[in-house]
Formats: C-alpha cells, sequence, structure tokens
C-alpha cells in the first residue's frame, strides 16, 4: 500500500497517479533542502524555549535532521514522489528517525509559511553569490580599462562612427551597469530578508510563538508583518528576476558588442582561443559561442521575469497552489545569471583589443568633425554656423574620398577663414579625447581617476 499523505485523513480515496506527479514538485525544489533543515532548526528550538516542545523531542529533532544533512549532502537520501516536496520528505524521513518528535516538529507552522521562509533564505544565499560574481566582473573590466586608458577607439551612436572614445572608456561604461545591478541586488536582498515563518498558513497561530527569536537566529533582518501577505509575497522573487534580467540585458548588449568586434570587419578585439569553438565544416572559423550564447541566454531571464510576473498577477490572497511554479523560474535565472556572469569575466580578463584596427576605424569616419565644430565656436562663430560649415567640409572629404582629418589646410580654409594652423591638433584622435577632460570623459586621465574610485568602490 502506498504511504498516507500528511493530509491523507480528510479524503476517501488516495491521490490518482497522474495527478501525484502533476502536482509533486519535489524534483525541483529538493535543492531548498538546506535551508528547510535550517529553518526547521530554529523552529524547533523556539518552540522549547516557548515550552511547546519537550526538551527531549529538541534533541531527537536536532539528531535526526543534522544525519538528514548528512544523507542529503551525500547523495544518499531518499527522495519520494509519495512526499510531494522538500518539506514532506525530510519530514517523513525525521518521523522515522525520531518518531513523534518528528511528527511535532510542524507545531505553529504551515508549509505555506515554511516554503515562503525556505525561498527566501535560499534567494539570501544567492543574492550574495550573484553580488561576489558582479564584483569579480567589474574588476577584470576595471583591469582593462586601466590598461588601455588611452587607447583611441571610435564611439558609435546608430552604429555609424561618431567620436573618438578610448577604450578603457568605453569598459568604464560597463561597470557603471555592472554597479547599477549591484546595488539593486542589495537593495532586493534587505526587502527578501525578512521572515514569514510564524504567519502558518495564512492567519497565524494560536501558539505563543517568538517570531523575533527565530528571525534573529536564521539572520533575518525583520519580520513580514502581515500573515496574509508573508505566505503569499512573491514581490522579492519577482525583485530579482526584473533585476537579473537587467543585468542580463547588460551583458547582452556588451556580448553583442565582442562578436561584431571580433568579426574580421570590424577586427577591434581577440577573444581568447578558450572562450570559442570552431566550425565542424569550415576550418577557418573562430566563432565567439560564449558571447553569443550569453547574448541568448537573456531571454531565459527575461522570460523568467515575465512568467512570475504573469503567475502572481490573478491570484487572490493568500496562499495558492500557483506559487509551486515560481521556482524554476527562479532558480533558472539565478543559475543563467551566475554562469553568465562567471563565463563572462574570465573571457574580458582574456580580451585583447588590436590598436591599429581601432585607430584605422577612428580616422575613416571623421570622428573629430565635432572638435573642429567646438574649435570654429571658441573662435567666435555660433554653433550652429560652425556646425554647418564642418558639414560642408565633411561632404568635400566624402568627395575626394579622405578622412575630414586629412584634408589640406587650404581646402578646410575655403569653408572657414577662421580655421588657422592649430585646427590640425583638435582634429587628432589624441587631441579629440584629450580636449574632453572632465568628470564622466574620455580623456585618459579621467578615465584612470575613473577606474581608481571604481576600485575603491569595490572594498
Amino acid at each position: 500500500m502506498p504511504k498516507k499523505k500528511a493530509w491523507s485523513g480528510r479524503f476517501a480515496e488516495p491521490v490518482d497517479e497522474q495527478v501525484k506527479r502533476f502536482t509533486a514538485s519535489v524534483d525541483f525544489d529538493r535543492r531548498l533542502a538546506k535551508y528547510d533543515i535550517e529553518g526547521s532548526l530554529a523552529h524547533a528550538r523556539m518552540l522549547a524555549a516557548r515550552g511547546i516542545l519537550p526538551r527531549r523531542d529538541l534533541a531527537a529533532i536536532q539528531r535526526g535532521l543534522a544525519r538528514i544533512g548528512r544523507e542529503i549532502a551525500s547523495g544518499t537520501f531518499e527522495w519520494s514522489l509519495d512526499a510531494e516536496d522538500v518539506h514532506l520528505n525530510i519530514e517523513r524521513r525525521l518521523t522515522a528517525l525520531v518518531g513523534d518528535a518528528g511528527k511535532r516538529l510542524h507545531t505553529a507552522r504551515s508549509r505555506n509559511d515554511q516554503v515562503a521562509t525556505d525561498l527566501r533564505l535560499w534567494l539570501r544565499a544567492e543574492i550574495d553569490a550573484v553580488l561576489k560574481l558582479i564584483v569579480a566582473l567589474e574588476r577584470a573590466l576595471l583591469a582593462q580599462a586601466g590598461r588601455h586608458a588611452g587607447l583611441v577607439m571610435p564611439g558609435f551612436t546608430h552604429l555609424q562612427v561618431a567620436q573618438p572614445v578610448t577604450f578603457g572608456h568605453h569598459l568604464l561604461a560597463y561597470v557603471e551597469m555592472l554597479e547599477r545591478d549591484r546595488q539593486r541586488l542589495k537593495q532586493i536582498r534587505s526587502r527578501t530578508n525578512r521572515l514569514p515563518l510564524g504567519a502558518a498558513a495564512l492567519a497565524g497561530t494560536s501558539f505563543r510563538i517568538d517570531r523575533a527569536r527565530v528571525a534573529r537566529e536564521l539572520g533575518f533582518e525583520g519580520l513580514c508583518e502581515n500573515s496574509l501577505d508573508a505566505v503569499s509575497d512573491r514581490d522579492f522573487a519577482v525583485e530579482f528576476c526584473a533585476a537579473a534580467a537587467l543585468a542580463m540585458v547588460h551583458l547582452s548588449r556588451f556580448a553583442e558588442e565582442l562578436v561584431l568586434w571580433a568579426s574580421p570587419r570590424f577586427g577591434f578585439v581577440r577573444l581568447p582561443d578558450r572562450y570559442c569553438t570552431g566550425s565542424s565544416i569550415m576550418p577557418q572559423k573562430k566563432n565567439p559561442d560564449v558571447a553569443e550564447l550569453v547574448r541568448g541566454k537573456s531571454a531565459r531571464v527575461i522570460g523568467s521575469a515575465v512568467a512570475l510576473l504573469v503567475l502572481m498577477k490573478g491570484q487572490p490572497l493568500a496562499y495558492n497552489k500557483d506559487n509551486q511554479e515560481d521556482k524554476e523560474p527562479l532558480f533558472d535565472a539565478v543559475d543563467t545569471l551566475k554562469d553568465s556572469l562567471a563565463v563572462f569575466a574570465g573571457m574580458v580578463a582574456g580580451l585583447e583589443p588590436v590598436p591599429r584596427a581601432m585607430r584605422a576605424a577612428v580616422l575613416e569616419g571623421h570622428a573629430t568633425a565635432t572638435d573642429l565644430a567646438d574649435y570654429l565656436v571658441r573662435k567666435g562663430v555660433p554653433f550652429r554656423d560652425a556646425h554647418e560649415v564642418v558639414a560642408r567640409a565633411v561632404r568635400e572629404a566624402e568627395r575626394v574620398g579622405r578622412d575630414l582629418a586629412a584634408l589640406p589646410l587650404a581646402t578646410l580654409q575655403r569653408f572657414s577663414a577662421k580655421i588657422g594652423p592649430d585646427a590640425k591638433a583638435v582634429l587628432t584622435p589624441e587631441g579629440s579625447i584629450a580636449a574632453r577632460n572632465h568628470a564622466g570623459g574620455t580623456a585618459p586621465v579621467r578615465v584612470r581617476a575613473a577606474v581608481a574610485r571604481a576600485r575603491k568602490r569595490l572594498t
């Protein structure tokens, strides 16, 4: 005969086998086991401290949960579909080990507040891991930015050469994005770090529990203040997936640039061989598969955020079985973000810029046209008039097939008598970037200062 469910006393017939498979979550929620045990131990100690649970039962529960933890860690724990989920699997094994003491553990709690607690404990630890990975990637970017603070490359708008920047400055843009991701996740961690346990099924419990004690033991910053909200809230999961989606968008944007830059048409960077793959038919190929996969995997995390929003949108208070579907999107978002951050840090660390290709692109795109307009403004020409003068000069440069900076001085002076020999200095890429010597600018001295500030921020 199959084992009885923990709730089977209400029912006259066993659960259909197909329903059993359809409703079970143990195949994926078993990864919460460590936190289920931690939460159960804190709950049991609180019950004993309040005189609700005999001390001998507490000792038995602690002994049994310790053994279960070892079995799970060693891979010898037998997970059962009959027990539905991680909570009942552990409870069933505990009861088999310590008898009635195991049955008393569930006093003053429900699986509703239990799973909410486990999920918050798990996500808190995962956020900590993600934060470390973001810092590692930021440091890899800062190392490259510091080395290449003065390396000239074209900056783009509309994917057209716009103005000269430095490679270091370009990389620092991604440091800024990642730092916003890091700060968002720190805030989400604080909102996640609230204890639901004690809300029981939805209305609290009639036992005189001490929720503050459990919160302190588990490292929570505070309590979920409303029992209905405590068991039904998944804002913390939605927030994480939304922040993870945005972080993956940042990685995807960088991945797209790396794919372009590594192509022969750009040739701006060489990706390390260990982060690329070859073709089964074309022996010359070096494919940027890691970058492409990160770009592709961003879709999964965006999908997880959307899935959780749609999951929650129609739920009345309080807990509903729908919430079983919160875990797989959340787990996948965490795993995907962690893997993407880790592999990206290694790829960035091994990145090799190609200065000659970057400079050639700058010199063929009239990238210093704005600098010439600014030069004329300093000579007293209104900016709109200066803009028109330079635009006509660019048209002439395109007609003769030369970059603006390569036009003879005499040709430039045909468009404005105010252009003198000193204009040639502002038309060089180095002159252009050096002139942008202000906070947030691309001048090498500013790039190095920004790298130093960012490194200090990460300590």
